[in-house]
């Protein structure tokens, strides 16, 4: 449907559509820098792409316009996506899209601090995943894998001109109509929550301003554990850089091995067997589960409900043992290959996943009576950290953050793929988007999860689970053990990489947290030239400050359990 897009911008905008192309069924148009806000507004208020899920940034350095800046928009309603393209000469100011999203803002704070491109017209641009002692800029061509900097100096995240005017407006908020004392940016309390507080993870960080108990105001800062997914990316073959896919979220790597794999595949034009798509299914629910298990057993647990810890975690240990056997790992699994699977499933697989399901049913039936109608519980998730449809869809949620405020989209029914379609499963969704809507969307998504697991298990066929295609998958080692041609086939893949087509495409899949994409540009050798990797967690943690502000620091500990936020994929 996306081409029905591409026809309303050409005929609303003529000459300023500078061109249009589609690759792999990836549609993207280059706009003129002067008309970009023009047609992205058009996008959003006129032809439903109401979420801007990402900004990503190029560097073509033999090139006049050096720089490529692509807005990924969607509809949330129907399948439909586009890609926005406009290109910008080094120093050259692109023009910010703030006004149109709040996903904006940390989208472009990005690639402004990863390419040097400014925005103007943006509220607050300064670096997002670097630190402010940063020199350069990390993701251009020029600057070195190997050149690491140290920061010396924390940021501080308010200056006193936002201290004072964050007490301005927490005293118009409790007097406003002009009586009573105002508050002082003296008599406001600054914290640090983080990234030493155990609740964020030893890698998050909020600054807060707090009139008592209230948090007048919080800004988010991350970058604590950055790896340079995307820089060392560059920097390896294709097939070298899915262990890194591991470390993004580790809560559920399967899932991220999956959707990489799929990735490359479409932009290469490969489809694994049926026997391997069932596998990858199977694999990416009991990864939902697991990541599920976390958040709520960890955020339970933030709360103060220490037993539902061990019912989460129990069940959890019991699934990371079908993991282990499955490929010798528990966290950082290495499972899939471009082109299919590492290996085929264990003896007594089926019979252990089985199992193991009804553990997970029974789990979940224990945490529900306990929580349910829990005083304390509700008490401490109802309302709290709540988001509205609209604001949601503003900043860019997707997964489970998005479904508790009521919207019905999952990857895995809008744009299926490894035959999603085929499977009987429901999206669960709440109404409020709370702390309480997003807890218990996970555990209604764990049962559906365990729905399509068994669906997968009874379809199961026969048959190879690798592409046929010795230029993408390793030979078998009694090829490479017995004759010279499976040596050099080895060889060849190691040492040079699949040889991608040249080419753009984006492949996506419905992550724990929500949508995860890689945005996969080749030149045609065996190394990516640009992979820029869409995290889900990384727009949801941009609201943040957002869903704080006004609560209470209690609050703002059961709301961040709730989101999800998972360090690794968070800033890559």
């Amino acid at each position: 449907m996306s081409e029905r897009l591409v026809g309303a911008l050409r005929a609303e905008f003529g000459e300023a559509i500078l061109d249009s192309d589609d690759h792999r069924g990836d549609h993207h148009v280059t706009v003129d820098k002067g008309r970009l806000l023009d047609v992205l507004g058009h996008l959003r208020h006129r032809e439903g792409c109401g979420m801007l899920a990402d900004v990503v940034g190029v560097d073509y350095p033999d090139r006049p316009e050096r720089f490529d800046v692509i807005y990924y928009l969607r509809s949330v309603e129907r399948p439909e996506q586009i890609w926005v393209r406009t290109r910008v000469e080094e120093g050259e100011e692109v023009p910010s899209a703030t006004a149109h999203w709040r996903s904006a803002d940390w989208h472009e704070r990005e690639v402004y601090d990863l390419f040097g491109v400014p925005f103007s017209g943006h509220p607050d641009l300064r670096r997002i995943l670097c630190h402010h002692e940063f020199e350069g800029h990390a993701l251009r061509k020029d600057y070195p894998v190997e050149l690491g900097q140290e920061l010396q100096e924390t940021e501080k995240l308010f200056s006193d001109h936002d201290v004072a005017r964050a007490a301005h407006r927490a005293s118009l908020a409790q007097n406003p109509e002009g009586q009573g004392d105002e508050i002082a940016a003296t008599d406001l309390l600054t914290i640090n929550l983080g990234p030493s507080h155990p609740a964020m993870h030893g890698c998050l960080r909020a600054e807060c301003l707090l009139d008592g108990e209230t948090i007048v105001d919080a800004r988010a800062e991350i970058g604590y554990l950055h790896r340079c997914f995307e820089k060392e990316a560059e920097d390896h073959t294709w097939a070298a850089v899915m262990p890194y896919t591991d470390r993004l979220n580790y809560c559920s790597p399967m899932l991220n091995n999956v959707i990489y794999a799929e990735a490359v595949e479409k932009l290469i034009g490969v489809e694994v067997p049926e026997r391997g798509q069932v596998i990858r299914v199977i694999v990416s629910e009991l990864s939902r589960i697991i990541d599920h298990l976390v958040c709520v057993g960890t955020n339970l647990v933030d709360m103060g409900a220490l037993t539902m810890y061990w019912y989460t975690f129990n069940v959890r240990e019991a699934m990371y043992q079908i993991i282990e056997g499955l490929c010798g790992s528990r966290l950082t699994t290495n499972y899939a290959r471009i082109g299919g699977l590492s290996h085929d499933l264990y003896p007594g697989f089926e019979e252990e996943v089985r199992e193991k399901l009804k553990m997970l049913e029974e789990s979940i039936h224990d945490v529900v009576k306990l929580a349910a109608r829990n005083r304390i519980f509700l008490d401490r998730a109802v309302g709290v950290g709540a988001i509205s449809r609209e604001d949601a869809i503003d900043f860019g949620f997707t997964g489970p953050a998005l479904r508790a405020c009521g919207v019905e989209y999952d990857a895995r029914k809008m744009h299926p793929y490894l035959g999603y379609e085929d499977y009987d499963f429901d999206i669960p969704t709440g109404e409020d988007g709370d702390t309480h809507a997003r807890i218990m969307v996970r555990m209604a998504e764990m049962i559906q999860s365990k729905r399509i697991i068994e669906q997968a298990l009874d379809r199961l066929p026969d048959g190879p689970i690798n592409v046929d295609d010795a230029s993408v998958i390793l030979p078998p080692k009694e090829q490479v053990y017995g004759s010279i041609e499976g040596v050099m086939n080895q060889f060849k893949l190691i040492y040079e990489g699949i040889q991608v087509p040249a080419g753009t495409a984006y492949g996506f899949g419905e992550g724990g947290n929500g949508e995860l994409g890689f945005y996969c540009i080749s030149d045609g050798t065996g190394h990516p030239y640009r992979i820029k990797v869409r995290p889900p967690c990384f727009p949801i943690f941009g609201a943040y400050a957002h869903l704080i502000r006004g609560g209470m620091i209690s609050d703002a500990i059961a709301t961040l359990g709730s989101l999800n936020i998972i360090a690794g994929e968070l800033d890559r």
